[in-house]
């Protein structure tokens, strides 16, 4: 076989590298699907275990503090450990939801990313907004969890580095495709495309868009301000083997 000339690639090697991106890609987001299933499966068990344990251990100490003697030191330790319990349920409760986000399974995207944005508005010093469609579409569990993650990691780039007083979170969709958008009044950046692909989180969203047929962006707005956008074809195209069963 002749030697490509100079300036010239092997056909051979293109097609073995394509393969083995292709390889790659797809292995990369069986992954994220399989972690995926692990998170959900912890947050459950940690809501079905420990969250029933703890509910049920306030309700024994309730009984028992109506049999105690009014006394006030016991009163006031029993007082104590009813604080303490509930300490623990509300810790975890916030664990399951930074695990996964049960509104996603049970009451769809829209729901799970209003709360997601309106929290981040309560406990930060930026404005929030979301713009939901008026229709509430069933999209496949992979598809939102990947709505669900890039509005994750759009709002912490813009908490990290945007120097924003406001952020707006925009679903769109259409016959074809679905569009959610992150887009803050920050400081912006003529090089974000390249922190984007620096950035690990940005780098396995990317992955995970393009392994459901999609894209991600990430644009410096003119005028100031940054907007990541990932676009997820309205049919997922990845293989209906490594999709997960809702």
């Amino acid at each position: 076989m002749n030697a490509p000339a100079p300036g010239q690639f092997d056909p051979e090697v293109e097609r073995k590298v394509a393969a083995r991106t292709a390889d790659l890609a797809e292995l990369l987001g069986h992954l994220t699907t399989c972690w995926d299933d692990e998170r959900r499966d912890l947050a459950r068990k940690l809501h079905d275990s420990l969250g029933s344990s703890m509910t049920a251990l306030t309700m024994h100490l309730a009984l028992l503090t109506q049999q105690l003697p009014a006394d006030k030191t016991l009163q006031n330790r029993t007082a104590q450990m009813k604080t303490l319990l509930m300490n623990i349920i509300n810790t975890n409760r916030e664990m399951q939801i930074t695990i996964w986000n049960d509104k996603l399974e049970f009451l769809g995207v829209k729901a799970a990313l209003s709360e997601l944005v309106h929290e981040f508005g309560k406990l930060h010093p930026i404005t929030a907004r979301i713009s939901l469609p008026d229709e509430d579409a069933a999209y496949p569990r992979d598809q939102g969890v990947a709505l669900l993650r890039a509005c994750e990691e759009g709002l912490r780039n813009v908490l990290a580095h945007a120097h924003a007083t406001g952020v707006d979170v925009v679903l769109d969709d259409n016959d074809e495709e679905i569009m959610l958008t992150v887009r803050d009044n920050g400081i912006g950046s003529a090089d974000y495309d390249r922190k984007a692909s620096d950035c690990h989180g940005l780098r396995l969203l990317r992955a995970r868009a393009g392994y459901l047929g999609g894209r991600l962006t990430v644009t410096a707005l003119p005028g100031g301000g940054t907007a990541l956008a990932i676009i997820l074809p309205r049919q997922p195209e990845c293989p209906p083997s490594l999709i997960s069963a809702a």
